[in-house]
């Protein structure tokens, strides 16, 4: 052990970020579970990431302080838990917090009974004690107290408690999801989207990209023109704002404000690969190059910031550097004046406007810092016509001066990178590269999408053919979750399809296999979230709900929908079902809160169909064939590459298309959906017929 604690040894970033401190933390385990038995001590656990700001500030008020430290030896045996190392103890948790408090949040404080029952939740906590915010130096002795005094009662309460999360896996639906959800969804969004500014609801604003993907596909589904605006709308506005990174690309964690303008400055992987696919589908529904910028950057900003040598993609980078939220990506007009030159200074500040005064307020007096967060007020194009210059003259010098400001703020401190890689995120980052390759036609994302798979595929693999969830330092470990294995297959289907390698469709089938065998709810339908060895959770859970990252029911819904049409094979059509029985309650009641389910669900109810492209794969037509549906917005059409070339292959995992065939040498398209086929397309024409598409 090294360090003040147990935590010297652990490979998590954010418990060795409290290696040091003077608390006697342990880590989920065991020995901890054993000592609270022993000594009768109800337990602290405390759970957090490495890049949280809030999660910093405690560890810096409370945790690095003796009189806290103390008080949390003498009473209570000390867990620290890693959010993203273990999701599934994260949900359970988050869960409890949210029945006994009405919220959540990280930084997560909870009280558990020994037997892991908890009875006391909240997020950050002061040392001291603020008006309408007891401090940590008063809860800990009152906490205490209430432990000798009312063991008893603590643990009935926490006891029912748990036996609520654990009845809360009960089966809510009964018939399938109807359209009339999707519709609701639609009214819904259109009562609390912010015509203004974009986005739904108020401050703070997240992103949300599936409610993007929703809108996006209802659109095309139905021909509403209003979800297609709505979509548009909101991810214009926040490429634009401050939420995203005009210099380094990508977004930040979410706005703090109605504007998009206030970020809260943390990046993590899997907002910027949800992100990419809704700017991707934005792209190819709407044909405005600006959204396949934005989707481009994202991705940009993954292969240059978040890529391990090996080939998987790192979690996130901090919102802190020098010790305050935000410092790395602040400017003042002075600083960018005295790096430009005055014509360059003319074109970037009609762009970016930066005032002497700042749009950035100091979190400790809340006045002005003379700082601003970069945010575009006028495209590259609008600025020409305002100051009389050539168009694509002044987009060649805003990409120079991007060079410029981007070299320079390389010389600071650079916020802390987490460089745990999880499967999870990384099967989120699989897809949307595959994505966006497709879309732009950027072979160096399709690259980085295989060496990705290939990393988890090859080290992340236990020798029963499951997977690890985190990988540090070389090092793999911690049984992956049932996010793991869906975000993974959800990214092997679209590298599959954007590389037309039917070896990727076989790992995606392999893995949901096994992700049915151990996870799969063989009573009732639907994923539960830990396998039913997870032996150190008091209750197995179902994830319905989709946060910021989709939940594993959701995201298995759309594989299981696409794998039933892919192979024709009837017993995931039946899973996909059972699991719109599942949603049909919450879809009906409040659908908005499982978006990526809705997106999913308009493929199952949409016009979805399978196109395989037989042929020759370096003949023209093949290609051009495949160039068709990488530059159209098909959401309900999975294009299969069946390279006669790899007969053999293709049909060996695929046996369904073994009898489509190219004639005489010239390619063909064979379109079926679930019910019926189509003449076979033998030029672009006839495919554009088979495909429904009337005009560019």
């Amino acid at each position: 052990m090294t360090g003040n604690n147990r935590l010297g040894d652990e490979v998590s970033p954010y418990l060795r970020q409290h290696a040091g401190n003077p608390v006697d933390w342990f880590p989920w385990g065991d020995e901890a579970f054993t000592l609270a038995r022993e000594q009768d001590k109800p337990i602290f656990l405390s759970i957090g990431y490495s890049t949280c700001h809030w999660c910093h500030v405690m560890e810096r008020e409370s945790f690095s302080d003796a009189g806290v430290a103390g008080l949390m030896k003498e009473h209570f045996v000390c867990i620290k838990v890693d959010r993203e190392e273990r999701p599934d103890l994260d949900a359970l948790y988050m869960n409890a917090a949210i029945a006994l408090i009405g919220t959540g949040g990280w930084p997560l404080n909870l009280v558990l009974t020994p037997d892991l029952h908890p009875f006391y939740a909240a997020t950050y906590v002061p040392r001291e004690g603020r008006p309408g915010m007891p401090g940590l130096l008063e809860i800990l002795p009152a906490l205490a107290r209430y432990w000798s005094e009312n063991r008893e009662k603590a643990a009935a309460t926490a006891g029912l408690l748990a036996k609520a999360i654990r009845d809360s896996n009960e089966s809510r639906g009964g018939r399938r999801v109807h359209r009339r959800a999707a519709d609701r969804m639609i009214q819904d969004l259109t009562i609390q989207f912010d015509s203004l500014n974009g986005g739904f609801g108020r401050p703070p604003k997240f992103p949300m990209p599936h409610i993007h993907l929703f809108l996006l596909r209802y659109w095309k589904w139905t021909g509403n023109e209003k979800a297609l605006r709505m979509a548009e709308k909101t991810l214009l506005s926040m490429a634009r704002g401050g939420i995203y990174d005009h210099l380094g690309y990508g977004f930040h964690r979410y706005a703090t404000d109605a504007r998009w303008l206030i970020p809260h400055f943390e990046k993590m992987l899997y907002d910027q690969a949800l992100a990419a696919m809704a700017y991707t589908e934005a792209f190819l529904a709407t044909g405005n190059r600006e959204l396949g910028d934005i989707a481009s950057g994202c991705m940009e900003y993954i292969c240059s910031s978040l890529a391990s040598p090996q080939g998987g993609f790192f979690s996130a980078e901090d919102a802190d550097s020098e010790g305050e939220e935000g410092t790395y990506y602040l400017w003042t007009r002075d600083e960018i004046t005295s790096i430009l030159g005055h014509e360059d200074q003319r074109i970037f500040l009609q762009v970016f406007p930066v005032s002497n005064v700042g749009n950035f307020h100091d979190p400790a007096s809340a006045g002005a810092s003379g700082r601003s967060i970069l945010h575009k007020v006028h495209t590259a194009d609008e600025a020409a016509r305002m100051l009389s210059l050539d168009d694509d003259a002044v987009r060649q010098r805003l990409g120079h001066i991007r060079t410029m400001l981007l070299q320079h703020r390389n010389t600071r401190e650079k916020p802390f990178r987490d460089e745990k890689i999880l499967a999870d995120w990384n099967g989120l980052a699989i897809a949307s590269l595959a994505m966006v390759s497709r879309a732009l036609g950027k072979e160096e994302f399709l690259d980085a999408a295989g060496n990705a798979a290939s990393f988890i595929i090859s080290r992340m693999r236990t020798d029963d053919g499951g997977l690890w969830h985190r990988c540090m330092n070389g090092v793999a470990g911690i049984r992956a979750t049932s996010a793991d294995y869906a975000a993974m297959i959800y990214g092997l289907i679209e590298l599959f399809i954007a590389s037309g390698d039917p070896r990727y469709l076989k790992s995606a089938l392999d893995l949901e296999e096994y992700h049915t065998t151990y996870f799969w709810d063989t009573k009732t339908g639907g994923y539960f979230t830990t396998p039913e060895s997870a032996a150190d959770v008091f209750a197995r859970q179902k994830e319905w709900y989709d946060g910021a990252i989709p939940s594993p029911n959701s995201l298995s819904f759309s594989n299981l929908t696409r794998l039933a049409l892919l192979t024709g094979d009837e017993e995931f059509s039946r899973r996909a079902d059972m699991l719109s029985r599942h949603y049909s309650h919450l879809a009906d009641t409040n659908p908005s809160s499982c978006a990526m389910f809705m997106a999913g669900y308009t493929l199952s109810a949409g016009p979805l169909q399978r196109v395989v492209i037989a042929g020759k794969g370096e003949d023209p037509l093949f290609g051009v064939m495949r160039s068709f549906f990488d530059a159209h917005y098909l959401p309900f059409t999975i294009p299969v590459l069946k390279d006669e070339d790899r007969e053999d292959l293709v049909s060996g995992i695929l046996p369904s298309v073994k009898g489509y065939a190219s004639r005489g040498g010239t390619p063909r398209a064979f379109g079926c959906s679930m019910a019926s086929c189509q003449a076979p397309a033998s030029s672009v024409e006839d495919l554009r017929t088979l495909l429904g598409i009337t005009k560019e």
